[in-house]
């Protein structure tokens, strides 16, 4: 009984996506919603991880389903799952690192060094992105150089904590997760929104360091000279830049809002265990 619950609390969890990328009101609480995202993921893959060794620990079908077939498929499920994952895991890891390295020379040799880790292009297309890594690198070009000192600086500070706070992790976690899950169930629009919130995330640090006029200008400095093309690095692109103004300049989300989306977080991946605690009972 507990590993089919675990497996129907495992296809719940993987539908939740499709709803949350609709719930726009969670971007006031982007890094709220941005651990939410990541317990409910962590939580479905629990559940299937936790799903066969349950069944051959404790198999207790419920009635209309033999014995046999629950064993069978949380089996499936769980090693389907490990195995898929790890090897998603390490493509996804091995080609992310060989093109930043790569992408690391080629700023090194081709780019003027200002400071440790800054390089810049000469280009006249105004940009800006960084290489993240244990050599990390935030790369700017000679035309953004040009623009006002605030909006330089509101630039600067969003690509710094971009590397600061790692968000190239939490991205890699979410593509492993996506690219491992099947096509008819996963939506590209979930990966699209997480990348939002941790552009809304690194907006609030640029934010306080330099005010939300001179950050506000820079995004639609940044939006205008890319058009429709998304710039290079981690950033979400031009086409999330009116939605980040308007987060930018609306009002703070209740209080309320931001503990209770706390307190899922923790729920979330609390549940697989606690059902696996029942098999002892």
């Amino acid at each position: 009984m507990i590993a089919t619950l675990l497996l129907l609390c495992a296809a719940a969890l993987i539908a939740v996506p499709h709803v949350l990328v609709r719930t726009e009101r969670l971007r006031r609480s982007p890094r709220a919603a941005l651990i939410l995202w990541q317990a409910l993921s962590l939580s479905a893959v629990l559940c299937l991880l936790g799903a066969g060794p349950i069944a051959w620990l404790r198999p207790r079908p419920l009635p209309p389903l033999p014995g046999g077939v629950v064993t069978a498929l949380a089996t499936i499920a769980s090693l389907g799952v490990l195995i898929h994952l790890l090897v998603r895991a390490h493509d996804v890891d091995s080609r992310i690192r060989r093109a930043r390295e790569e992408h690391r020379q080629l700023v090194d040799l081709v780019g003027r060094h200002e400071g440790e880790h800054t390089r810049v292009l000469r280009s006249e297309q105004v940009a800006a992105y960084c290489v993240p890594g244990a050599r990390s690198r935030l790369v700017i070009t000679d035309a953004l150089t040009a623009l006002p000192a605030d909006q330089l600086a509101a630039v600067v500070a969003h690509e710094e904590a971009h590397l600061r706070e790692r968000h190239d992790l939490v991205l890699e976690f979410f593509t492993v997760l996506h690219t491992a899950t099947p096509r008819f169930l996963r939506t590209d629009a979930a990966l699209t929104e997480v990348a939002l919130l941790i552009e809304i995330i690194a907006d609030r640090a640029a934010w306080r360091e330099v005010g939300e006029v001179s950050l506000a200008r820079a995004i639609l400095s940044l939006a205008e000279a890319a058009g429709e093309e998304v710039p290079t690095g981690i950033s979400a692109g031009a086409g999330a830049a009116a939605t980040r103004i308007r987060l930018l300049l609306g009002d703070e989300p209740a209080p309320w809002q931001t503990l209770a989306l706390y307190l899922f977080c923790v729920a979330a991946p609390a549940t697989p265990p606690v059902l696996s605690v029942l098999v002892a009972g």
